[in-house]
């Protein structure tokens, strides 16, 4: 921690593509968190493996998700931004935390399970062990608070008690870290099923809509957005969860309230208000796609600043390991 800041860290998956819902909910809190407080942002890509990969375009994925990191307008002047395979220290401080976790405590992950009943060709120990390695991703940088949604609130709550359980054992040597609860935003869902969250990993391209989508098809998936048969445009999450979705995106991207658009678009039919919300997101991302391609265009610079997110990265942890290893009785290298 620096002064009075707070050191804050949160992560993203490598998986599918950005979305409007993953920039309302997450990445546009970092970048008002990173102006006040001590901020490491990963892309965590060792978790994605849980799930089988191609290569090369896992590796394309990853660097894309770091370029629209820089697109989005987090600063690695004032953030750490760093790809997590870049810092070795995260897998060796899991197999060190592995060893404190108990088999009981992981079988009841409400996520493993979920992920067990959708993967059954493919229930690896990753995915038993993956809150370890999320506790290793935090625990690592001491971290004060961490960005939690309501999925990875168990995880968290694991995180604490390997914390603790360390400390008790071997004397005080990680943060106990706080569930950082940021304000309440929109919450966006899918728009073909808007009774399910919009994912990264919906297979259904017409669900979501990525940060970086060009403008045409930014307007074909609003134009095609699952609405209902009543015509009337009104916020009402239970009776009408399509539009209420629409709603919510719009005010989120026009700074306009819920109620001033319910008021502006009273009387207009579903084609032009799913029209008018297709264009302000468009409008809305169009700096970041400009901003990505750029990045995109500039390997080498790409290359240099994922080069010294890792290394600012590195030289928290290995403090952090090398206190983390005495304490255990590693024989000093």
């Amino acid at each position: 921690m620096k002064g009075n800041t707070m050191r804050i860290y949160s992560a993203i998956q490598p998986t599918g593509c950005i979305t409007i819902g993953n920039y309302i909910g997450a990445v546009k809190n970092w970048i008002a968190l990173q102006n006040d407080n001590e901020c490491l942002f990963s892309i965590a890509n060792e978790h994605a493996l849980t799930v089988r990969q191609d290569p090369e375009a896992f590796r394309e994925r990853t660097t894309s998700f770091f370029a629209q990191f820089l697109a989005c307008g987090l600063d690695p002047e004032k953030s750490v931004l760093y790809v997590q395979s870049n810092v070795p220290e995260h897998s060796e401080l899991q197999w060190i935390l592995s060893c404190m976790a108990y088999v009981g405590e992981l079988d009841r992950m409400t996520q493993f399970k979920d992920k067990s009943r959708k993967n059954e060709d493919n229930i690896n120990a990753g995915l038993l062990t993956y809150p370890v390695l999320m506790a290793a991703d935090i625990l690592l940088y001491r971290a004060d608070l961490v960005p939690v949604g309501k999925d990875q609130k168990q995880h968290l709550e694991l995180t604490r008690d390997l914390a603790i359980r360390f400390n008790n054992r071997f004397g005080d040597t990680f943060v106990v870290p706080e569930p950082y609860i940021p304000p309440q935003g929109a919450k966006i869902t899918s728009l073909q099923k808007p009774t399910d969250k919009m994912s990264k990993s919906d297979p259904d391209g017409k669900a979501t809509v990525s940060i970086i989508e060009p403008r045409d098809a930014i307007l074909k998936k609003f134009k095609c957005a699952v609405t209902d048969c009543d015509n009337s445009i009104r916020f009402d999450p239970e009776a009408k969860p399509g539009i209420s979705n629409l709603l919510s995106i719009y005010s989120a991207f026009s700074g306009e309230t819920v109620e001033a658009a319910v008021q502006r678009f009273d009387g207009k039919g579903y084609g032009t208000f799913k029209m008018a919300v297709g264009e302000t997101v468009a409008d809305a991302l169009a700096p970041i796609r400009e901003r990505y391609e750029q990045y995109l265009a500039n390997k080498d610079e790409l290359a240099r600043l994922m080069k010294d997110g890792a290394a600012k990265a590195h030289a928290i942890a290995a403090e952090t390991m090398k206190d983390v290893k005495a304490k255990i009785g590693f024989v000093a290298d």
